[in-house]
């Protein structure tokens, strides 16, 4: 049961981060140039982790049940709260609304006989995830660990048909005009904030959640790991041709058959991060804003599509945009509770970093200045 319970947690973390912005590293990595991406890739991977860690021990240092909203309002008050309510509902809904992007994309490149547009798709790809955001983190904590070893199975297979044409020369060591473009899109793929309240609903008590900190670090590198062979296989292949949302730049080297094939790891993968973000966002409701259960659902679950029915489907904008925004104010607040949880928390934790002052305000500054340098880029 508790190796069980471990593997559950860790499949919740892993599909909650890996979701959309697996699809748009290799796109930004090609403009932007091996050196730009393999840059952010080393900061902002340890960045997140030790994101990660932080908010591990918050939730760890907390008897009541909260998530992000919760935790800013209990230890930073109402400036607190405010800010990570707007960061939650726009970065939330954001990323939901990427994945519903993509979803009818690839729906529509697997059933590519049907006559329904990728519009419709989405819609049906929408109605079918309905069920399960209903029926909470029971029913989808043990589906996680089939859609996960489903989805590196693909990737696996992805791989195999990939490596034998990736060519050095589709390399491009670096642009400057677009040297700052990786850094939202980056960021947004590598945030699984919303997944560590959920682990502790599944480690209930404290000799499961001894395993907390062990869980966030293997299934980080795991994600850094995957998303670095991917990325560089896509652009080796693909080159300046890679697309923005990987799969259809692929299709005149690999075929159609490979790609519907990618399309269906990219349903799976999507399909997880997309539940689980959800229940997160509902949870929040209803925890922290006292919403009925129901009610909840709705809204969770209907703002992005609203969104996307009144047209806002640009993927790299979108989630470039959602990454700066969770990295600036959801990083820089949870990096203020870590600050007070040390005095003011009320549960023992299970695990208890040690990180100097100097090295908070570090990183508050590379959220701040990373967001200023998208800002620029966008406005250019």
């Amino acid at each position: 049961m508790r190796n069980k319970k471990f593997l559950s947690a860790m499949s919740v973390l892993i599909g909650v981060i890996i979701g959309a912005g697996i699809f748009g590293i290799p796109y930004v990595v090609a403009k932007g140039g091996i050196i730009p991406g393999l840059f952010y890739f080393l900061v902002l991977s340890l960045v997140v982790l030790l994101l990660h860690l932080c908010f591990g021990e918050v939730v760890l240092r907390t008897k009541e049940k909260h998530r992000l909203v919760g935790f800013a309002q209990k230890y930073l008050g109402k400036w607190g709260k405010f800010l990570i309510t707007i960061s939650t509902i726009l970065g939330t809904t954001g990323v939901l609304l990427a994945y519903l992007i993509l979803g009818g994309e690839f729906l529509k490149i697997i059933f590519y006989f049907s006559n329904l547009s990728p519009f419709h798709f989405t819609l049906i790809f929408w109605v079918i995830l309905i069920y399960f955001i209903f029926k909470g983190i029971k029913a989808i904590g043990p589906t996680e660990i089939f859609t996960n070893f489903t989805f590196f199975l693909i990737i696996s297979i992805v791989f195999y048909f990939l490596l034998p044409k990736i060519n050095l020369e589709n390399f491009s060591l670096i642009n400057l005009k677009e040297i700052f473009l990786p850094y939202g899109v980056i960021m947004f793929s590598l945030v699984g904030f919303v997944g560590i309240p959920e682990m502790a609903d599944i480690l209930k008590t404290s000799e499961e959640r001894k395993s907390f900190k062990k869980i966030i670090i293997i299934a980080s590198a795991i994600v850094i790991i995957l998303y670095l062979l991917f990325s560089l296989a896509i652009v080796g292949v693909s080159g300046e041709n890679t697309s923005p949302e990987t799969l259809s730049g692929l299709v005149p080297f690999l075929g159609q058959k490979i790609i519907i094939l990618g399309a269906l790891f990219g349903v799976i993968t999507l399909a997880d991060s997309f539940l689980v973000i959800c229940l997160f966002l509902r949870n929040t409701l209803i925890y922290d804003f006292r919403f009925p259960k129901i009610l909840a659902s709705f809204i969770s679950s209907g703002l992005p599509l609203i969104l996307f029915l009144i047209g806002l489907r640009a993927f790299i904008l979108v989630i470039g945009f959602v990454g700066t925004i969770l990295g600036m104010i959801e990083g820089v607040v949870i990096l203020f509770i870590f600050k007070k949880i040390k005095k003011l928390g009320d549960r023992e934790p299970e695990y208890s970093l040690k990180i100097p002052p100097f090295l908070i305000y570090f990183l508050i500054a590379i959220f701040i200045l990373g967001a200023i340098s998208q800002i620029f880029y966008y406005l250019k």
